[in-house]
């Protein structure tokens, strides 16, 4: 069975937070992002249903209209 799931870099595009994938990498290696309350640096962190995604205080909750297979 698929296991959906957005790489971090990619919900950071979706959601507007920044316009380029290069921008979203250099953002998430700056520790200003945070998943589920955790600093992540990883810029292909699998981010799955009711992940929540932390930066500059606004929080953004994962649902099942991001999410690819």
């Amino acid at each position: 069975m698929d296991d959906p799931y957005i790489e971090l870099n990619a919900f950071l595009k979706c959601k507007g937070i920044v316009p380029t994938g290069g921008q979203a990498k250099t953002l998430i290696r700056s520790e200003a992002v945070l998943v589920n309350g955790v600093i992540e640096t990883r810029n292909k962190k699998k981010l799955r249903v009711g992940d929540k995604v932390t930066y500059d205080t606004k929080e953004y909750i994962v649902d099942s209209a991001v999410l690819r297979l």
